[in-house]
């Protein structure tokens, strides 16, 4: 029994949906026309009886008024002719007994004809004259019952011819409507990594197929931007991977081409720890990305407090901001309510790269400031600073990776900060977004949804810290 059922569920597999289409087509087509023959063939049969009961019950009373106005006029034996003539003009199928006072009987017809089992019979009682009589009326129904086997046969005949025929035109209807179906899947295995800018002819017919369409090229365009994004990444972490590396690889081989000072070999070992420092940083980067793309919803989150992360990250920067004589200001949010649900390490390193791009683009002796915000659910932190700002042309780039706007700019690394800061406030459910104007610096801003009231005990131990 194991061993076959591989091979049942592969049959179930192989079976197409349009012979299974036709074949429940058919099994609901029986199922239809059979309870609709069974219901004619009763309703028939229930009229056909209730107009015979109908007949019956018209003789007998019929009989009865003739019995009981002759038994009024003449004596019982004397009136077995008058209703021997009466019966005459009943129906030949119609047998009647009449049982009366003294031993009186009739019987019509007196010689019975062929006897038949299926018969419909009303018996009744009435008073006339001076006794009682029992009347019993019989008649056949081999009539009703031949009209009946005729429409069952009828049925039998009809519903396999009706079925074969629906058969037929499901299986032609459904080859003709899953047609463009096997058109999609022909055009879409003939896509590959090498041409996914084709696109599947789009049919104006307003139904699922055209939907279908519709999402399979929108499929396509968004798995096309994804590769062109996944080369250019590609490229470009090989062109400033090869940077550092063509440096350290330069001033080893010119540090053991001769003897040299030590001082000599003290330089080229510190050229070669920055630039194994700044491949460092380059790979740490790359990584927080592809982990941020593959892994964002395994992030561990917990409440926290943005005013505090603000504070802890302008104490680390407070040194590179005072060499450029740049001053960092924080504006807390009214009533501690920055706090929201994320990963305060993420997060960190967010304000860390805002932080950094406002100090190394603010003009000296400057002001850098920081402020955190709620209304309602939305909690907004906002870096602000007065620098030498971002054209509108670049500012539809600057989370790009690897995308530097221009010489003055370019001097930060390699591109990835702003990257990095998109991609975790993306994995926070946050938007960031910057506003600027060239010459007059530059604002950040990033909104949080859904934050969290702080706890008292945190608020204080916040102020204590800045204090």
């Amino acid at each position: 029994m194991l061993q076959q059922e591989p091979g049942d569920r592969r049959m179930r597999r192989e079976l197409s949906i349009r012979f299974r289409l036709t074949a429940w087509y058919a099994l609901f087509l029986v199922a239809a026309l059979s309870l609709l023959g069974g219901l004619v063939w009763l309703t028939l049969r229930q009229r056909l009886l209730d107009e015979v009961d109908e007949a019956l019950t018209g003789s007998a009373a019929r009989f009865e008024a003739y019995v009981v106005k002759e038994s009024s006029e003449m004596p019982l034996d004397r009136i077995v002719d008058e209703l021997d003539e009466f019966c005459q003009a009943l129906p030949p199928s119609d047998r009647i007994e009449l049982m009366g006072p003294n031993g009186f009987a009739f019987h019509f017809p007196l010689r019975p004809g062929p006897q038949t089992t299926h018969l419909r019979t009303l018996e009744r009682n009435f008073n006339a004259g001076a006794g009682t009589f029992h009347l019993r009326i019989t008649t056949s129904l081999l009539a009703i019952d031949h009209t009946l086997d005729l429409l069952r046969l009828l049925l039998l005949g009809f519903i396999p011819l009706v079925v074969a025929l629906a058969c037929a035109g499901g299986a032609w209807l459904s080859r003709r409507a899953l047609k463009p179906v096997d058109e999609i899947t022909s055009a879409a295995s003939a896509v590959a990594i090498d041409n996914l800018s084709l696109r599947l002819r789009t049919p104006r017919t307003g139904d699922e197929l055209q939907r279908l369409t519709e999402v399979w090229n929108t499929m396509l365009g968004r798995l096309e931007s994804a590769v062109k994004t996944l080369s250019q990444f590609a490229a470009d972490a090989s062109h400033e991977l090869r940077t550092p590396l063509a440096v350290i690889r330069t001033s080893a081989e010119l540090a053991l081409r001769r003897a040299r000072s030590p001082e000599e070999y003290r330089s080229s070992l510190i050229e070669i720890s920055e630039e194994a420092e700044r491949l460092t940083r380059l790979v740490e980067d790359l990584l927080f990305l592809a982990r941020g793309d593959a892994r964002a919803a395994e992030m561990p989150v917990e409440p926290v407090d943005l005013d505090a992360l603000v504070w802890e990250t302008r104490a680390q920067l407070l040194s590179l901001a005072g060499a450029k004589q740049i001053r960092i200001q924080h504006e807390r949010a009214r009533g501690g309510g920055a706090v929201v649900s994320g990963n305060a390490a993420a997060l960190r390193r967010l304000l860390l790269v805002l932080l950094d791009n406002a100090i190394k683009y603010s003009f000296p002796n400057s002001n850098v400031i920081v402020t955190t915000a709620r209304e309602g659910d939305i909690t907004t932190v906002t870096v602000q600073d007065t620098g030498i700002g971002i054209s509108p042309s670049d500012q539809r780039h600057i989370f790009n990776r690897f995308y530097q706007a221009d010489k003055a700019r370019s001097d930060a690394g390699f591109g990835l900060g702003l990257a990095l800061a998109d991609s975790i406030a993306r994995a926070h459910n946050a938007a960031i977004s910057v506003t600027s104007i060239e010459g007059r610096g530059a604002t950040f801003e990033v909104k949080f949804s859904s934050g969290l009231k702080a706890q008292p005990a945190h608020d204080q131990l916040l102020a204590a810290n800045m204090e």
